[in-house]
């Protein structure tokens, strides 16, 4: 009798729920694409030095973390579609395809059109429909245009990413296309690519003749073109937030901030998406996403890719101290931080602490320049593919007169093997997550990208 009574007592004071479900009312979910380990270790030591901490790493002091497997259903080293679908949708899908079902084939568009087959797979639901359809308010925001993969993936449901006209199409409330499962609309959509939602007739790249636009605001969205618009929103009084603040892609971070441009910041747009998302008292999911370090990454343009990974972290402290503000102690918000994928730049040779992170590689010992076995010195970041592979290596200069020098906006790493663009890396991807009581403690370990949807969705009980 006292031995059963001693086990009881044991297995209730040190047993854990396995899944805590249904603590989170709000989901924020970070996504910044491309930010493999390297990244993120790079981005520490340029704004923070080798001893410091990003925002991401440590965020309210209480931070789980845990890594990500993200190989898609038909290749090891994913592309963006099928990584962020299955954190969408829990479902491994082909490299190209949008939140659709495994055995859909990626059928390239015709132009930016759709050309998905009717008998072509099927559309999977994303936790952000499945938020919607629980009354709660939905929103996407990032730096690409708001049709590439990632904020599509939360949305909308084709057969290859390219089709972005036809992405754009199922978020406009009502028409033909809708994507019905967003019953009365996103509550917040904001990024780039106003180009696919104006015809051709007013410099877009629409040939079924719609305006897109026109067509939400008739719905009740507020629109906004520019950074200095999005500022003068009322968040506290806007249900239905459309900003869409260049053609194309935002720019670079360092291009906005150096260029005075009237684009927002990735901060400046989450605060705004919270402002009017979190009115709902059935709460909210919100997708953010740093989709530039990504291209950067592609361009091997390290200091751009830096850059772009300290705007993310800063958005990220920023969410953070406005959802403590509206929950103190994140009782109710769930907030996690991953990567889509990785790529192939590293962290090269032996250089010295304190040593720029972009510059030359300074020998840990005597601080002098580390050569290559011809004598060339290199930089500290490298990568394994893409533009920069000279025939025969020369000596570098660690300075920023033009971008043949290392430290210049536009410098472009060395690279390993020779390619036209930079490729994605298979590599696990980190992951941390923070909040709503129990339920950030359920990402540990080494997980796949699917297990995130399935702790997502059970944390708010779905």
């Amino acid at each position: 009798m006292k031995k059963t009574l001693l086990a009881a007592l044991f297995v209730s004071a040190f047993a854990q729920p396995s899944l805590a479900a249904g603590e989170a009312k709000n989901v924020i979910f970070f996504l910044g694409d491309g930010m493999g380990p390297a990244t993120v270790t790079a981005a520490r030591i340029y704004k923070y030095k080798e001893e410091g901490e990003l925002n991401m790493e440590k965020l309210d002091g209480k931070t789980r973390t845990a890594r990500v497997k993200t190989f898609s259903n038909d290749a090891q080293t994913t592309d963006s579609a099928p990584s962020m679908s299955a954190y969408m949708t829990g479902v491994k899908m082909n490299n190209e395809v949008i939140s659709m079902s495994p055995d859909t084939k990626p059928t390239k568009p015709n132009g930016k059109d759709s050309a998905c087959a009717a008998n072509n797979g099927k559309p999977v639901d994303t936790i952000l429909e499945l938020a919607k359809a629980k009354g709660k308010a939905v929103g996407a925001v990032t730096t690409t245009t708001v049709t590439h993969a990632t904020p599509a993936a939360t949305y909308a449901h084709i057969c290859h990413r390219d089709a972005e006209n036809a992405i754009a199409a199922q978020a406009a409330v009502g028409g033909l296309g809708y994507n019905s499962k967003l019953g009365d609309g996103l509550d917040v959509l904001l990024g780039g690519g106003w180009q696919f939602f104006r015809p051709t007739s007013a410099s877009g790249l629409r040939t079924d003749g719609r305006d897109l636009i026109a067509e939400l605001q008739a719905k009740g969205y507020t629109y906004a073109a520019s950074g200095s618009q999005l500022a003068a929103v009322d968040g506290k009084n806007t249900s239905k937030l459309l900003g869409l603040f260049n053609k194309s892609h935002l720019s670079y971070e360092l291009d906005r901030v150096k260029g005075k441009l009237d684009e927002p910041s990735l901060k400046d747009m989450t605060l705004k998406a919270i402002e009017v998302l979190a009115k709902k008292p059935e709460g909210f999911f919100l997708m953010v996403e740093g989709g530039r370090i990504d291209h950067a990454l592609h361009g091997t343009n390290a200091k751009k890719v830096l850059d772009d990974t300290i705007a993310f972290d800063d958005a990220i402290k920023a969410a953070l101290d406005e959802m403590q503000k509206r929950d103190p102690g994140l009782k109710n918000t769930l907030i996690v931080v991953t990567a889509d994928h990785d790529h192939t730049m590293t962290i090269n040779g032996y250089g010295k602490r304190g040593s720029n992170i972009l510059g030359t590689v300074k020998d840990y010992k005597t601080g002098a320049e580390s050569k290559d076995v011809n004598g060339n010195n290199y930089t500290t970041l490298v990568f394994g593919n893409g533009p920069n592979r000279k025939p025969v290596r020369s000596n570098l200069l660690e300075g920023d007169a033009d971008k043949s020098q290392v430290l210049h906006d536009d410098y472009q790493q060395e690279t390993g093997v020779r390619l036209g663009s930079e490729t994605h890396g298979g590599g696990d991807v980190m992951l941390f997550a923070t909040g709503a009581g129990g339920a950030s403690k359920t990402f540990k370990g080494t997980i796949d990208n699917t297990k995130v949807f399935s702790l997502l969705k059970s944390a708010y009980g779905f």
